[in-house]
Formats: C-alpha cells, sequence, structure tokens
C-alpha cells in the first residue's frame, strides 16, 4: 500500500491506543516458490470469512504499478506474504481459492490494478478507506482510522519504501504483515457504523463500482503537470517541456524508473529557460 501521510497519521488520537508492534503469529516465510504457492492457497481455503489483501509497490522508484509484495489474511488460516516476481506464473491456484471471496483493502483503487495483472481480482470489495469516507471519519488513513476504531496504534514508516528491493529487511516484512492483521476487524466495525447511519447499500454501491471501475485512464498532456512550468510563457519553451517530459516518460516506461530519477522536473525546466539554439 501507499504511504498515506504516515506523519499525519501519527498524530495523537481521541482514544488511548494500545501499539500494535507485531503480527500475533509471527511473521510468515515470503512465498517465492510454485509449492509454496500451492501451500498458500490450500491454507487460505481451510480459512473462512473475507479475505484482508494489502499489496506494497514502489512508487517514486519504479513506472509502472506493480506489486512487490502481496499480503492475505483470512480468518482460520493466518498471513500470506508473497513476492509475485519469481511466482507470477504459478498464481492460477491462488487464484482458483481467493478469486471467488471477499477482499477487504484500505484505499482499494491503489492496489486492484496491479493484483489484476496478476490474474487476482475478487468477486466482492470492501474498501475501509472508502467506508471511512462515507461514514464522516475526519481522518481516513490506515493507522488513523484504526486507531479510532479499533484501539490499535499501526507504526507507520515504510510506505514510501522502494519494494523492488530484494531481499526485504526483516522491518519491512513486520510492517506489511501488520497492514493486513486488523483489516477484517476494521471492516466490521466500519460495518456496523455505515449500518448504523442507514449508509450500507450506498457503501455496497460505491464499493462494486470500484471493483468494475478497472485502471483509471491516462490524463491528457500530463507534460503540463510538469512542476514550475507556470514559469514557462513561451510557446517555444513549453515545446521543449513537452518534448523532454514525453522522450523522459519515454525512457521511463521502458526502464520500469520513476520519471525523476531519469530526469528532475527541475531539470527540464531549467533546459527550457535556457532555450538552446
Amino acid at each position: 500500500m501507499p504511504a498515506q501521510n504516515d506523519e499525519d497519521e501519527q498524530k495523537s488520537t481521541s482514544v488511548t491506543t494500545v501499539p500494535l508492534l507485531e503480527p500475533r503469529d509471527g511473521v510468515p516465510e515470503v512465498v517465492t516458490t510454485a509449492r509454496g504457492v500451492a501451500d498458500a492457497a490450500a491454507m487460505l481455503a481451510r480459512g473462512h470469512g473475507p479475505l484482508a489483501v494489502d499489496a506494497e509497490r514502489a512508487s517514486g522508484y519504479r513506472y509502472s504499478a506493480r506489486a512487490y509484495l502481496v499480503q492475505l489474511r483470512r480468518d482460520g488460516a493466518g498471513t500470506v506474504l508473497l513476492d509475485p516476481i519469481p511466482t507470477r506464473d504459478d498464481l492460477a491456484p491462488l487464484a482458483e481459492v481467493i478469486n471467488d471471496l471477499e477482499w477487504v483493502l484500505h484505499s482499494a483503487d491503489q492496489d486492484l490494478p496491479g493484483l489484476a495483472e496478476l490474474g487476482l481480482r475478487p468477486a466482492k470489495l470492501y474498501d475501509t478507506e472508502l467506508a471511512g469516507r462515507l461514514a464522516g471519519f475526519p481522518r481516513v488513513g490506515l493507522a488513523a482510522i484504526v486507531a479510532e476504531t479499533l484501539g490499535l496504534e499501526l507504526r507507520k514508516g515504510h510506505g514510501a519504501a522502494d519494494w523492488s528491493t530484494r531481499p526485504l529487511p526483516d522491518s519491512w516484512l513486520n510492517y506489511a504483515a501488520l497492514d493486513v492483521e486488523p483489516l477484517v476487524e476494521l471492516r466490521d466495525a466500519m460495518a456496523s457504523e455505515l449500518e448504523r447511519q442507514n449508509k450500507t447499500e450506498w457503501a455496497a454501491q460505491e464499493f462494486e463500482h470500484i471493483r468494475l471501475a478497472g485502471p483509471p485512464a491516462p490524463k491528457p498532456d500530463r507534460w503540463r503537470r510538469t512542476s514550475k512550468i507556470h514559469a514557462i510563457k513561451d510557446r517555444r519553451r513549453l515545446a521543449i517541456v513537452r518534448e523532454l517530459w514525453t522522450t523522459r516518460d519515454e525512457i521511463a516506461a521502458r526502464r520500469d524508473i520513476a520519471p525523476g530519477r531519469i530526469l528532475p522536473d527541475s531539470a527540464i525546466i531549467a533546459a527550457a529557460e535556457a532555450n538552446p539554439t
């Protein structure tokens, strides 16, 4: 899951919280083989109820929305940490088990596209972040809403890390496992709150819209969002920005590197201002 205002989420809330420092069953080994995927699928099949789901990407480091770690948890089964890079072609047994389940995600639109690339798609969706918005919570980041509803303190800090790193540090894996630890309990708490506010059907419609929406269409003229482009006034210099931005984007997509790591916006603007002949 992407970092969602980690600093804001750690601000004090109106409730007393208990720190959630490690998963109750410990941090599982990361699944990296076809056999491991089959075993994880069988384990999750023995569980019951909705499936808590999260995915870690490498926003700010990679161009794509690819998932570099997938976290799954189901009552009666436990937690699975899956490395989808070496197992990408071996996920059919997992999809067969989990694609028929209700998935619980926080900010589902961030993770569903990358999971869909892996053939993982929910039959039903519950988005706890959107549920918080519909219920009128002032802060709906995962740590904030877990503290408010469950009285648990999730320590944030690795959401913006480079999850394409291998091997993944133990502290990152602990963080990742904790992100799905309270999700089903949070889902139940939010469902009760929405029921109290007579918003259950409204929420269900919104969840279904997100489930079926697919990835957003690329915005037109994305180059116009180059940082400090407002300083560029004439058409020739704007054309320089556009061409440099477009070339950078093509290179970034080909190499799967975040565009700002190929060439920062400041360099594009500086080149346009210099207006070389």
